[in-house]
C-alpha cells in the first residue's frame, strides 16, 4: 500500500498507517466536569464502544459492561499509562457524556 494519499476514480484513498479516529473537540470555557476515578475491575468483559484517536496522550474509550456504561480515559506519559473511568451509569447518561466530551462541553 502507498505511504501516501492516492486518488483512484475519483475517490482519495487514505494508507492505513495515517488513518485517526475521532478527536476529542476543544474544551470550552464553561464545561462539565466529569468526575475521573481510578479505573477498578468491576466486569469480567468490557465492550469499547467507541475511541478516540490514541495519538495524542490522552485517548478516552466509550466501554459497556453489566448493563453500564462508563468512559474511561487513559493518559500516557513517559511510557507509563494511567487509567481512570467515569462513573458507571445507564446507557443515556453515558452516551450524553460522551457526546459532550467528544464537543469539547465535557472534561
Amino acid at each position: 500500500m502507498a505511504d501516501r494519499e492516492v486518488e483512484t476514480d475519483g475517490v482519495i484513498v487514505t494508507p492505513v498507517s495515517r488513518y485517526h479516529s475521532r478527536h476529542v473537540g476543544v474544551l470550552q470555557a464553561e464545561h462539565e466536569k466529569i468526575e475521573w476515578r481510578a479505573e477498578r475491575p468491576r466486569a469480567d468483559r468490557v465492550r469499547v464502544r467507541e475511541h478516540t484517536c490514541d495519538c495524542k496522550a490522552t485517548f478516552y474509550e466509550l466501554c459497556q459492561a453489566g448493563g453500564l456504561m462508563f468512559i474511561r480515559r487513559t493518559h500516557r506519559v513517559m511510557g507509563k499509562a494511567t487509567v481512570s473511568e467515569s462513573p458507571w451509569v445507564l446507557a443515556k447518561e453515558a452516551q450524553e457524556l460522551w457526546l459532550g466530551l467528544l464537543m469539547g462541553s465535557a472534561r
